[in-house]
Order: structure tokens, then sequence, then C-alpha cells
């Protein structure tokens, strides 16, 4: 940092004074105007984090402390903005999908007493739909999420290579509807190297039209997990008034 470098800092008057003082100096004396200037430039830090300080201060006061009006509009724009913008965004990255968290939106994955779930008693139910793909009882109860999953839970989604799934794993594809369907692989075909899968929700008598080939393009990932429980309600709530009478309201078994 040069005299005019100093200059252009927004110093105050004592610290111009001072530069105007080093500025008259005999160059012999290079040491102790160099000195001069690096207690300057210490200053002139001290000053810019204070600023720093002073802004952050109130940013947070107004995001999380200020229950005026003011303040709650701030933080849900900001909450809006940041999990919008950096969030999400970083997440795809992370997980590898377009989609790394998803709300289950229907009842086909449905089991009934999913909390107290009685696998024996829902496989008799179901045991028939999956005599025709060659799945018995205990290669299902082996299933990653074999009690399946409620309409508005969340679940964590990543991205993977059409090679590394496997029957049993549970899909997000594109079918060609309003929103991504998630279902159960219960069959996979390879041809020439290219991978064709087929789906059946859980809670469905029979596989739908859009689910017996699935090609590799309409994979948008694999479901890893439940994250939290029902907490998709808060969103799903505001677009239930447009489903048709039977696809509204809580779940029941098939």
């Amino acid at each position: 940092m040069d005299i005019k470098d100093l200059k252009k800092a927004g110093l105050n008057k004592a610290d111009k004074i001072t530069i105007k003082k080093i500025e008259v100096e005999d160059k012999k004396k290079g040491r102790e105007i160099e000195v001069e200037e690096i207690s300057i430039k210490r200053n002139i830090e001290k000053k810019s984090k204070s600023k720093f300080k002073k802004y952050w201060g109130k940013f947070w006061f107004l995001l999380w402390k200020d229950n005026s009006m003011k303040g709650w509009a701030f933080s849900i724009i900001f909450l809006f903005v940041f999990i919008k913008l950096i969030f999400f965004p970083g997440m795809s990255l992370i997980t590898g999908t377009t989609l790394p968290l998803a709300i289950v939106e229907s009842c086909s994955m449905y089991h009934n007493g999913i909390i107290l779930h009685n696998y024996d008693a829902w496989w008799e139910k179901h045991e028939s739909k999956y005599e025709n793909f060659e799945l018995d009882k205990e290669s299902f109860k082996d299933f990653k999420l074999n009690n399946g999953f409620d309409k508005g839970d969340i679940l964590f989604i990543i991205g993977t290579k059409p090679e590394n799934l496997k029957i049993g794993d549970i899909i997000i594809f594109n079918g060609g509807q309003r929103n991504p369907i998630i279902h159960r692989i219960i069959k996979i075909k390879n041809t020439d190297g290219k991978y064709v899968f087929s789906t059946i929700g859980d809670n469905n008598n029979q596989q739908l039209g859009i689910e017996q080939e699935i090609s590799e393009d309409q994979i948008i990932g694999k479901a890893v997990f439940k994250i939290a429980p029902y907490l998709g309600w808060g969103k799903l709530i505001f677009f239930e008034a447009q489903k048709s009478k039977s696809e509204r309201g809580f779940c029941g078994e098939n």
C-alpha cells in the first residue's frame, strides 16, 4: 500500500495529517516512513472490521430479533432467496439430482399402519400382485423402505447411475404427468447396454401404463430414506382442493 492508496481509503482528518507528514519526510528515512504506513494500514483494517461488525449486527437483528412487520417481511424474503438460490442448488450439487428433496403427494406407496406396521398382514393382502413379478415375501422384506411411506412425507433423493439400481429400489421418474412419480422397481431389462425399468406402487393393485417401461433418461433419482414424516402437508394442503375426491385427504390401504 503506497501513499495514494492510503489517501483513497476513507481516512479521517488525523490520518490525512499523518500522511502529509510522511510525504514531507526526508527520503533517506525510508524505514521510518514504512513504519508509519504500516501503522496507518492497520488502523484502516480495524475501521473496516468495525464497519463490518456494525452492518452484520444490523442484519442479524433484522433477520432474527426484529418482531416488527419490517423484520418479518425481511426474514421471509431472505429465507425464500436462501432456499431458492443457495440451499437447493447446493443440495443438487451434493446429491447429483435436480430434486434432492421430494414430497410424497399420493397414497400409491402407503402401507396400513406405517408407524406400527404389520408386515405379515400387509404381504398377505398384496402377495398376489407380486407373484407375476417373481417376488416373494422374504425378498420384499429385504428391500429398503419396505413399509412404504405416507402422503406428506419428505424423502431424501440422490442421483444414481442406471447400472447401480436394483429390484426393490424406489426411484423417482418423469412419467409425463404434472409431477414425478415415486414407485418401487420390480423389473429391470438390459438391452444393448441400455436399461429399462418397470415399477409399481406398493399400494396400487396394478401397474400404470407409463411405468411399465421407464428409460434411463426418465429417472431423476433414488429415494434413500424418509427425512420428515407428514411435514410436506404444509405445502400439500394448498393443493388438495384441486385434486379429485378419490385423491384428497389421508391415505387408506387398497
